[in-house]
């Protein structure tokens, strides 16, 4: 029943905004659905102007009811996220900006450092299996165009902001061709955590040079069918950017 709610894309597959939302656990259903809805509008994955599911498709793929949904959707508003019309041809809209790279204090840096640490290290054991599982897997021809449509969004990106987005839509995707819905909401964890860090630091057009070729490797391994080399190459992308935050976080 939920399959047949499913917003799809025009080759027939799922959106990414879809597979990357998941019912909520636990008994706090409300902070939950912020939580999830909130990291995939920071993300990206839903960009400004677009238009989330409708309201009876996001309560089925949440698991929570309409009344909760709309709750949570409320609190978005508050936070100047999303716009909601009412009425025929009605919907809610998202409004937020992209993220643009901000100055935070070192007061601020060492309360979150412990914890950035930690999405590092999580990030380098998640993500490059992320990448080896794709790799492993028998794409389709739509899987095939998303992934390279998705590098090449980050490669058009001229914006800071719309390049952060774009980067981690593109490790959404590759986490999407694993195949694992854990694996998915494990890769969403670790972004939401990595963008928070990126947008700590100033843009550094040598960095953003050197992750789009490490992205092409990435790419070309997963279509070639190469999980080891997939895994080396996200291993490699994950060390460069993590030495790089340490030092200029630290």
């Amino acid at each position: 029943m939920l399959a047949d709610a499913t917003p799809r894309g025009a080759d027939g597959a799922p959106g990414l905004g879809w597979l990357v939302l998941h019912p909520v656990r636990g008994q706090h259903a409300f902070e939950a659905c912020v939580e999830q809805l909130g990291t995939a509008i920071r993300l990206g994955v839903f960009p400004r102007g677009s238009a989330l599911p409708t309201e009876r498709d996001l309560a089925a793929r949440l698991g929570v009811s309409r009344a909760t949904l709309r709750e949570a959707i409320a609190a978005l508003r508050a936070a100047g996220m999303v716009e909601t019309k009412r009425g025929r041809g009605g919907g809610t809209v998202v409004t937020m900006a992209p993220t643009l790279p901000r100055r935070v204090g070192a007061q601020q840096r060492q309360a979150r450092r412990q914890a950035w640490l930690d999405t590092l290290d999580f990030r380098r054991i998640v993500e490059p299996g992320a990448a080896h599982l794709a790799a492993t897997r028998d794409l389709t021809p739509a899987q095939r165009d998303r992934l390279e449509t998705a590098h090449a969004a980050v490669l058009e990106a001229t914006e800071p902001s719309t390049h952060r987005q774009a980067d981690s839509r593109f490790h959404l995707t590759i986490a999407t061709l694993a195949g694992s819905d854990l694996v998915l909401e494990a890769v969403t964890s670790v972004q939401a955590g990595v963008h928070e860090m990126l947008t700590a630091i100033p843009v550094l057009g040598t960095n953003i040079d050197h992750s789009d070729r490490q992205h092409a490797r990435i790419v070309r391994a997963v279509l070639d069918g190469d999980a080891s080399r997939a895994r080396r190459a996200m291993e490699e992308h994950c060390d460069d950017t993590a030495a790089l935050l340490r030092g200029l976080l630290d």
